[in-house]
């Protein structure tokens, strides 16, 4: 049995523990309150979900390739070397030293000859002096000369498209040459250019070509050496080097 001084009336235990759960539901709501307010002046961090952590990385883009050179020169005898080289020079048999307009590369008769740069056939014929010719058209009024030829190409005539390293004709010793060889020109309308400022090489734009350094002429005059003389020629007394070949000296007179 309970002590009087315990016991506790049901109707105050009722008040009382409605009067507590009252005073909880406050401090909830209040704390609630709070919790929002915190929410709204700092929103909580954003959640990713798992298809966008597993989403791969986006590619990087390639930088874009250069354009194509505009002008590429390839050497019409590969693997050859150039043995009369662009300048003024002088033949055994002439009295005076001339503009020689282009280079020449020694070569075994037959020897195939790549055209250049890519092109059309301006021409092709016989000259007394240049002999067999190929002459082709290139962009930006260029054109390219091959000369002394045993004969063109299969297919080579005007207006046909040639493509750079396409076999054009076959070296020969036609016309006023002094062996077989293959007499090559880089011309810029009429102006004759030294082709050793263009062989090998390639240029990105007309612009970047060496045009007014290709045509320079030195005043020096070179004595040519040549392995013969032409048919009914008489000059000054020549020496024959150990290779055979014939060399001459003549005065060159001024002016």
């Amino acid at each position: 049995m309970l002590s009087r001084s315990l016991a506790v009336p049901a109707q105050q235990l009722r008040v009382a523990f409605l009067a507590a759960l009252g005073m909880a539901a406050t401090v909830g709501a209040l704390d609630g309150v709070s919790a929002l307010g915190a929410w709204i002046v700092e929103p909580p961090a954003a959640v990713t979900t798992h298809q966008e952590a597993a989403a791969p990385p986006a590619p990087e883009l390639e930088a874009p390739e250069p354009p194509p050179p505009a002008f590429v020169f390839d050497a019409p005898l590969p693997g050859r070397v150039i043995d009369s080289p662009f300048g003024l020079r002088q033949l055994p048999w002439e009295e005076n030293g001339r503009l020689h307009q282009g280079v020449d590369i020694a070569a075994p008769a037959g020897a195939s000859v790549k055209v250049s740069a890519d092109g059309v056939i301006k021409r092709t014929g016989v000259s007394p002096t240049y002999g067999r010719f190929v002459e082709v058209m290139h962009k930006e009024g260029m054109t390219t000369l091959y000369a002394h030829l045993k004969a063109p190409a299969r297919g080579v005539k005007k207006g046909a498209y040639v493509r750079r390293g396409t076999t054009v004709a076959f070296v020969g010793n036609s016309g006023r040459s002094t062996g077989s060889h293959l007499h090559f020109e880089i011309r810029k309308g009429d102006k004759p250019l030294n082709p050793a400022f263009f062989i090998g090489r390639s240029f990105a734009e007309a612009e970047d070509m060496p045009i007014r350094a290709a045509g320079r002429v030195s005043k020096k005059v070179r004595l040519a050496v040549v392995s013969k003389w032409p048919d009914g020629v008489k000059g000054a007394p020549v020496a024959r080097t150990k290779s055979g070949r014939v060399r001459a000296r003549i005065a060159v007179s001024e002016g």
